[in-house]
C-alpha cells in the first residue's frame, strides 16, 4: 500500500529508544523510508549516505548535539535545500529555539508533543 510519504526518505535522531519507536510508528503508515540514529554522530553518518528529505532531530544527544549535526546538515547550503529539519527538545528556552532557526531548523517542537503534530509537520515540509 503506498503511503502520500511514499518515495521520501525520514531520519529520525533521538537518544530514547521509546520516542524513536513512538516516531517511526506514527510515521510508518504513511509510506517514507525510515532510518533512524541514536547519536549526532550517527546522524551525520547516516545523513551523508542516505541524503534524506527531513530530518527530525533531537536537541540534546550523545557524541554531537544536534545544534552541531544542524550546522554539519546546513553547511554550505540554503535554508530550503535537503534535508528539511524538525529539531525537538525537552527545553523549553526560546534564545535555543532562536538559536535553531538561524541555523536553519524549519520546524521547532517542544517535547512532550503529540505525534498528530510531529505527522502535520513532516507532511508540510514535504508537500
Amino acid at each position: 500500500m503506498e503511503g502520500e510519504l511514499s518515495g521520501k526518505k525520514v531520519l529520525l535522531v533521538d537518544d530514547d529508544r521509546d520516542i524513536l519507536a513512538a516516531m517511526e510508528a506514527a510515521l510508518a503508515d504513511l509510506g517514507p523510508e525510515i532510518l533512524t540514529a541514536l547519536d549526532g554522530d550517527g546522524a551525520v553518518k547516516l545523513a551523508q549516505s542516505a541524503q534524506p528529505d527531513v530530518v527530525v532531530l533531537d536537541m540534546m544527544l550523545p557524541k554531537r548535539s544536534g545544534f552541531l549535526v544542524m550546522e554539519n546538515l546546513k553547511k554550505g547550503k540554503k535554508k530550503s535545500d535537503p534535508p528539511r529539519v524538525i529539531m525537538i527538545t525537552g527545553n523549553q528556552g526560546s534564545r535555543h529555539k532562536v538559536y535553531a532557526e538561524s541555523l536553519g531548523v524549519d520546524i521547532y517542537l517542544n517535547k512532550p508533543f503529540r505525534m498528530e503534530k510531529l505527522i502535520e509537520a513532516v507532511k508540510k515540509l514535504l508537500g
